[in-house]
């Protein structure tokens, strides 16, 4: 029930505010929407057993232009039968909300409305663009990494610039494996095979399934399998190609995973250097944290800087008064200087809750730019949209954009900037 109260709780309505009070100043050259999306369930049948990730999907976005926030808009994601509630994407100047498991996205117009579902690299097998569909910044190409219940492979799409599939490969699996996320290089695909995969339509931690991850050549080939002791994965900050070798950074946790408990996890940041024959695994930051970003045109790249959203398990530093110690998020955000091996913490108010925060670019450096993040305040029981710079990220904000409703802890989005 814990995912049906405080942060988490649903919001009933759908909003629309304009011209929003701010504190601060927001920079001049974001201009652009700030979109998130995630699930907003209503008219639970049993809260008690509520899974943190069901229910239909909302997005809520910003418009920032000029300075000035222009609008805030919360829109349900109007789809028959499922929920894309996991990410919002653009893609091929449009605007897509993207499902988990092999379901197609709902495409949305620019005031977040739902304009219909949309099979957005869709293949001939019925398989579609993954929840964590990566772009190339160099080619603009999207990769998806698919999987669908019921079927024993999984599919890598590539979709160009104008929407289009270019290539589909289909991987062989011993059964469903929950693949929420992969990683993707300038020459590389890797994914990994945990013990959460799906036994028949249910979802749940297999201990006796082996974990392994692959490496398989971007333009499709034969995928090379590494075995692991059993691990859970949960997101990929980046990766890259190194001469022979391809890193991974990307959060992990000890199993068993419960997907009915998301919150009850130990996630760190990790690096994994996978050479031909051996997986390398050295971890990064031993904080509990989730949900890595990564400035989106490092993406496939070397890079030095990676940010995170600090979490609690059973007393670790950073929980909110009131909130339960083994819930999802907290009141921090972390920076990762990859380079120099060091991190900083920028904390928020005690009592208030942060989510992922999202990367804008505001210049050529890899950390010239700003986090964009929405941040659940108590006292007035409705959110912030909080800009940060990226190189003061311990210092102030340099906005804080008022919003009249609460956001509530959600899953992914993404900056759009005007094109």
């Amino acid at each position: 029930m814990k995912y049906l109260q405080g942060p988490f709780a649903p919001v009933t309505e759908e909003v629309t505010a304009y011209d929003l009070p701010v504190t601060g100043r927001i920079p001049a050259e974001l201009n652009g929407r700030y979109l998130r999306n995630g699930p907003n369930p209503l008219g639970v049948e049993d809260p008690v057993v509520h899974i943190w990730g069901m229910g239909q999907g909302m997005v809520h976005g910003v418009r920032l232009r000029d300075g000035r926030a222009e609008w805030y808009r919360n829109r349900f994601v109007r789809t028959p039968g499922f929920a894309p509630m996991v990410h919002v994407i653009e893609h091929a100047q449009r605007t897509f909300a993207m499902a988990e498991g092999g379901l197609p996205p709902a495409e949305l117009d620019e005031e977040l409305n739902t304009v219909g579902v949309c099979a957005l690299g869709g293949t001939a097998e019925g398989f579609t663009a993954g929840a964590h569909s990566k772009h190339d910044p160099l080619t603009g190409e999207l990769h998806s990494l698919s999987y669908m219940v019921g079927h024993d492979y999984v599919q890598h799409i590539v979709t160009d610039t104008g929407g289009t599939v270019t290539q589909t490969t289909a991987i062989p699996m011993t059964r469903t494996p929950f693949m929420h996320d992969f990683a993707l290089t300038e020459n590389h695909v890797v994914l990994w095979d945990t013990p959460l995969g799906f036994d028949g339509f249910d979802c749940r931690w297999l201990p006796e399934h082996p974990t392994r991850v692959g490496v398989m050549p971007r333009a499709g080939g034969d995928v090379r399998w590494l075995d692991i002791d059993p691990i859970h994965v949960s997101h990929t900050l980046n990766a890259y190609d190194d001469g022979d070798s391809v890193v991974v950074d990307l959060v992990t946790a000890e199993g068993p995973f419960d997907p009915a408990d998301p919150g009850a996890i130990r996630p760190t940041l990790d690096r994994w250097t996978i050479t031909p024959d051996k997986i390398h695994q050295r971890r990064v930051d031993d904080r509990p944290q989730d949900f890595p970003r990564v400035n989106e045109a490092r993406t496939t790249r070397p890079y030095r800087y990676g940010y995170s959203a600090a979490t609690a398990l059973y007393g670790i530093p950073f929980a909110p008064e009131g909130m339960p110690p083994d819930d999802a998020f907290t009141n921090a955000l972390v920076k990762h200087d990859l380079e120099r091996g060091t991190t900083e913490v920028h904390g928020f108010g005690k009592d208030e809750a942060v989510g992922e925060a999202v990367f804008a670019a505001a210049g050529r450096g890899e950390d010239e730019g700003y986090l964009l993040t929405y941040v659940h305040n108590p006292v007035r029981n409705a959110s912030d949209l909080v800009i940060l710079p990226a190189q003061d990220f311990t210092g102030e904000p340099v906005a804080r954009v008022h919003l009249p409703v609460r956001v509530p802890l959600g899953l992914h989005g993404t900056w759009m900037p005007d094109r």
